[in-house]
């Protein structure tokens, strides 16, 4: 069991620095019969399994009050480290040239998908997972709940409110503003959505998240049809200061939607599915709605786990069951976590180094324990799908580490650096052009 040295007695020692010797190995495993004496539910003969484990916005850049080092190196993480001492590690880059380093265009990399050729726009994918229909001329727009005061981004998430607190609100922006052509659809927490018709497709938007501290005037809506995007989000103040849930939230010293802000827009977007691509099936397992649109652009699953919260406290275990019970009937399985991610945008070095701790020994050591456990052949691959610095409290494009091994490979105690250090921090090539060739070796198995 990787991670946990002599819990499977039978098991070879394994460290090596490629992939092609990770596979030799496991197949002599196999070979010897350690793993055939374990009375265990079987996968199906000689079918690869395909694991992801992404830590959103795991990467950064060095932090003076950790040492000078990043949340990933000080980081508690051995699990990570094993995986990387026993298979392939590269740097990768995850975001076209071109593009936003948003999570929507590097999680399409870390599936597979080059954004570079499909992407329309975040809000299109996750109005896919909500089954929301779109019209040729239809817009979809991402609609935050914000908290702004003096013209300043004090906080992107309204203070994380709750999903049914925005709902009302939600409601009674549709009761106030919204058309015909105009719908506002309640979605989780602070993120919500707008189905437009005609709305401005061109006009730049920034992601409210990238703008934190900052003042607004600066950033607001600019390009063809900015103005009418502009005037929606002013209108939307005075519905929103007058409700009772924000009155009610200011009473109890917590963080009121001051207004909406729109952004991450597009027109419907198409994928190829995963089995007409690879002669896959399987799931993503996220809280976030983005991953569960891509889930449904790719043809995958995308399960609901009670309380993933997509912050720190979020259902480790019943995340992992969900994978595992996904990998049990099919053969891919994407296990997204987003609190690294959120804890960046915190500018919370602390908490960020805390979430990837808990990704590491809450979520790859029980996955990798279990797949280690059944004694059939599998590969995963563990990263992150941009970096989320927290001096930035923002995404940026810099390449990230990607980790490939094939198992099973027994007891593996020898540890590697998985951190922005890779190849001396140079990208090695884009990461979904490397998973393509990952998916279709596991299609070829």
């Amino acid at each position: 069991m990787i991670g946990v040295v002599g819990q499977i007695p039978c098991a070879q020692d394994v460290v090596t620095g490629s992939t092609r010797g990770v596979e030799l190995a496991a197949q002599k495993d196999c070979q010897n019969g350690c793993f055939g004496r374990h009375s265990r539910p079987s996968f199906g003969i000689n079918k690869m399994k395909t694991l992801v484990l992404l830590g959103d916005g795991m990467g950064d850049f060095p932090v003076e009050e950790l040492g000078n080092r990043t949340p990933l190196q000080a980081a508690h993480a051995p699990t990570m480290r094993r995986i990387a001492a026993a298979g392939e590690v590269r740097m990768v880059s995850t975001v076209p040239e071109g593009l936003p380093p948003g999570s929507d265009v590097a999680n399409m990399a870390i599936l597979g998908y080059d954004a570079a050729l499909n992407y329309t726009g975040r809000a299109p994918i996750e109005a896919a997972g909500a089954d929301l229909p779109m019209g040729a001329e239809d817009v979809a727009f991402r609609c935050n709940l914000v908290t702004v005061q003096d013209g300043v981004m004090v906080d992107y998430s309204a203070g994380h409110i709750s999903t049914e607190e925005a709902a009302e609100l939600i409601e009674a922006l549709q009761a106030g503003l919204g058309t015909e052509g105009l719908a506002f659809h309640v979605g989780v927490q602070y993120r919500h959505l707008l189905i437009w018709k005609g709305g401005a497709a061109d006009a730049f938007c920034m992601p409210p998240h990238e703008i934190s501290d900052r003042a607004v005037a600066e950033h607001l809506p600019d390009g063809a049809g900015a103005e009418a995007i502009q005037e929606l989000m002013e209108r939307s103040k005075a519905i929103l200061a007058a409700h009772p849930v924000n009155q009610r939230r200011v009473a109890e010293g917590k963080a009121p939607a001051t207004q909406i802000w729109l952004w991450g827009q597009g027109r419907s977007m198409q994928l190829d599915s995963y089995q007409a691509l690879y002669g896959l099936k399987g799931g993503i397992v996220s809280a976030v709605d983005l991953l569960k649109g891509l889930a449904k652009l790719a043809g995958l699953e995308a399960p609901t786990v009670e309380g993933a919260t997509g912050l720190i406290d979020t259902n480790y275990a019943g995340k992992v069951a969900a994978a595992q019970e996904i990998l049990m009937r099919e053969d891919f399985a994407y296990l997204h976590i987003e609190a690294p991610d959120e804890c960046g945008h915190l500018g919370d070095a602390a908490l960020k180094t805390e979430a990837i701790e808990r990704f590491d020994a809450q979520v790859c050591a029980p996955m990798l324990a279990w797949l280690e456990e059944r004694g059939e052949p599998y590969q995963v691959i563990v990263t992150m799908d941009h970096r989320t610095p927290v001096s930035l409290k923002g995404h940026c494009s810099d390449p990230v580490p990607m980790a490939h091994l094939c198992g099973p490979v027994g007891t593996v105690s020898k540890e590697l650096p998985f951190d922005e250090t890779v190849n001396n921090g140079i990208s090695q090539g884009m990461a979904c052009a490397w998973m393509q060739e990952i998916l279709n070796s596991s299609a070829d198995g």
